[in-house]
């Protein structure tokens, strides 16, 4: 008995903890609920229409849709009519899977309905039961306190999943896609690029980061070029697969008001039925790739690393969550650091509920994790990136917070806290605990992102893109969003900081030449984010040009094509005397008027970031988040235990 008591106590404190950790790439939430050809929408009776309005996150209050239930609908082919379901005259089957039906005869049906591979574990008659009664809670009165408060449009999936937001089917690889142009000869390996794409037609609130994770690759291979698509096939995704439908809280979407604390209290209520395994994790793994000692990771902050497999043929497949070889079992956020040195791994873990909220850890290049330092925060804080430099982990405490208690009062639980001063915190990177770190303000300064860190004499430099205003992204503002590129200026023997604007074009999606992560780099490569949230085109950042003034050139999109986060890839990476901007871009984009998408390969060297070809795509690529590229060489480093492969 005292065993049994010992085991449902630590499925319930992992729940609690999972819980916790169940907002995406920003958020998480939830002391209230301890309390208490593919070119078609994956689901929705709308298609992809030629210059579809950019998406606004401004108040423009929606309220909640009645006709939401009336769209639980499945792809249909491009040639085909979207023709909704009632939710009352569905067939079992309809209900089951809470998509649209397809001609019996397409085959794109049977690939869609196709059972797949799973490790969610069947339910007992006991479980079926509660699961049925929980379910029937859900309906009638979990969505009837969320119906009594209209869907802000940071929460409105009408305006989150529109246009090209909205999300596709997994598309198979396809091989000897068409080029135009030159492909360089040298760019061979697999670029990728992570996103948001819901499996479900969501049933309440969603927020764009909400959506399951979805990898876009593209392979280089012997002047032959393929695509394919394919969902990371987290616990959460194999769970909902079987139900037929959402089943897990969205972190954003859901999350907010006496709403989101009656979805906390129900995936609790799930997780001490056993219909859930909060064990399992709960995340997403839709926003950030990194390749670290032969592992290709998709990651977002709300769990532990998925380990994807690059397969000969371009192909993805899922082996498992990763933790490092048992060694870490704490989430891990979406954007680690690489030093080029040494090539040890660092992110951070965090915890908006227990302290100490914040964990620092390094995974060294040989696979082994060294012991983590625990960080002592003041209050749970938003911490989505972070940077490194020869000697410190910079760590961001800035003044996006969590405030589960806002939910009680029917409010988001990520705020901006205008009596918090920003400050940034110099952590010596190789230090076993936090006795050193140093604690420098920097007021009025929120970034999302941090491109790069390094040190001058007793200055550290931090490049990031500052955001106003700083929780515009998850709660509605009146405000037009702004994220500038900006120089911060630690000085170490002072304790001050300084700041200066390096851009007024709003800057963001960015990367650098990696070999210098840590070091002092002369150019960025930064989506131009305008109109917001969407990127109308690329820009170089030359932050060495004559006179100290950083020059930015452009690459502007044709009008009505937007696109996503560029990649650099080095011309030779072999080669250590390579100038810093020899190499090439990487990213997608898509046509609003046509529907289509390509591949740029762009000229890294050039100021205006000559195309050099364009890679015509067999199907649409939703907008999304961070890319990565293998090469090759490294294609061939892989390593994964085949008896843990979850699959496609």
């Amino acid at each position: 008995m005292d065993a049994e008591k010992r085991g449902g106590g630590k499925i319930k404190d992992t729940a609690i903890r999972n819980v916790t950790m169940l907002g995406l790439q920003s958020s998480s939430s939830a002391r209230a609920f301890a309390a208490t050809s593919n070119d078609f929408t994956a689901f929705g009776e709308k298609s992809i229409k030629p210059q579809q309005p950019a998406v606004s996150l401004k108040a423009v209050r929606s309220p909640r849709k009645e006709s939401l239930k009336h769209r639980r609908m499945v792809k249909c082919q491009s040639t085909s009519t979207p023709t909704p379901v009632d939710s009352k005259t569905k067939t079992p089957e309809q209900a089951k899977t809470r998509i649209r039906v397809l001609d019996s005869s397409s085959s794109s049906l049977q690939e869609w309905i196709k059972p797949k591979n799973t490790r969610a574990k069947r339910r007992n008659i006991f479980q079926q039961m509660l699961a049925r009664a929980l379910d029937h809670i859900e309906q009638t009165i979990v969505r009837r306190i969320e119906s009594q408060v209209p869907l802000p449009s940071t929460a409105d999936p009408e305006v989150q999943l529109e246009g090209n937001f909205s999300p596709v089917e997994e598309s198979p690889v396809q091989h000897e896609l068409e080029v135009v142009g030159n492909l360089p000869k040298s760019l061979k390996g697999v670029y990728m690029r992570n996103g948001a794409n819901p499996r479900f037609q969501p049933e309440g609130g969603h927020h764009f980061f909400d959506g399951d994770g979805m990898i876009h690759a593209v392979r280089f291979k012997d002047g032959i070029v393929s695509h394919c698509s394919r969902f990371t096939r987290t616990y959460r995704l194999q769970v909902e697969e079987q139900e037929g439908r959402p089943l897990f809280p969205k972190a954003i979407g859901e999350l907010h008001g006496h709403g989101g604390v009656a979805r906390l209290a129900l995936y609790f209520a799930r997780s001490l039925a056993g219909i859930v395994d909060p064990t399992q994790g709960l995340g997403v793994a839709n926003a950030g790739l990194v390749y670290h000692n032969g592992r290709l990771l998709a990651m977002s902050e709300d769990d532990q690393p998925y380990l994807v497999r690059i397969r000969e043929d371009g192909d993805l497949e899922t082996v498992e969550r990763f933790d490092f070889d048992g060694q870490h079992r704490k989430s891990m956020i979406a954007h680690p650091k690489i030093d080029p040195e040494t090539g040890d791994l660092f992110a951070l873990s965090y915890n908006p509920l227990m302290p100490p909220h914040l964990y620092v850890f390094r995974i060294g290049a040989d696979g082994r994790k060294a012991p983590e330092v625990a960080i002592s925060l003041p209050e749970a804080t938003m911490m989505h990136d972070f940077a490194i430099t020869r000697r410190f982990v910079v760590i961001p405490d800035q003044q996006v917070v969590f405030k589960m208690t806002e939910m009680l009062r029917g409010g988001s639980p990520v705020i901006f806290n205008p009596e918090k001063t920003c400050r940034y915190g110099l952590l010596p990177k190789y230090d076993l605990d936090e006795s050193r770190i140093q604690w420098i303000d920097v007021p009025d300064c929120f970034c999302f992102h941090l491109w790069n860190a390094w040190e001058e004499g007793d200055e550290v430099v931090v490049l990031g893109s500052c955001m106003t205003p700083a929780d515009a992204i998850f709660n509605e503002s009146d405000k037009p969003l702004r994220s500038l590129l900006s120089e911060i200026r630690l000085n170490t023997k002072t304790g001050r900081s300084s700041r200066r604007v390096l851009a007024e074009t709003n800057l963001e999606a960015g990367q650098l030449n990696r070999s210098y992560v840590g070091r002092k780099n002369r150019y960025l490569y930064m989506a131009i984010a305008e109109p917001w949230p969407k990127i109308s085109g690329i820009a170089k950042v030359d932050l060495q040009a004559d006179g100290g003034v950083p020059v930015v050139t452009k690459h502007v999109y044709d009008e009505g094509s937007y696109g996503a986060e560029p990649v650099f890839v080095p011309r030779d990476p072999s080669d250590p005397m390579a100038a810093e901007d020899d190499g090439y871009l990487l990213t997608f984009k898509h046509n609003e008027r046509t529907g289509r998408s390509e591949l740029l390969v762009l000229d890294a060297r050039k100021p205006s970031l000559d195309l050099l070809a364009t890679v015509k795509l067999p199907s649409r690529v939703p907008y999304g988040f961070h890319g990565t590229f293998v090469s090759e060489s490294d294609l061939g480093r892989q390593t994964w235990a085949e008896s843990r492969m979850i699959g496609r």
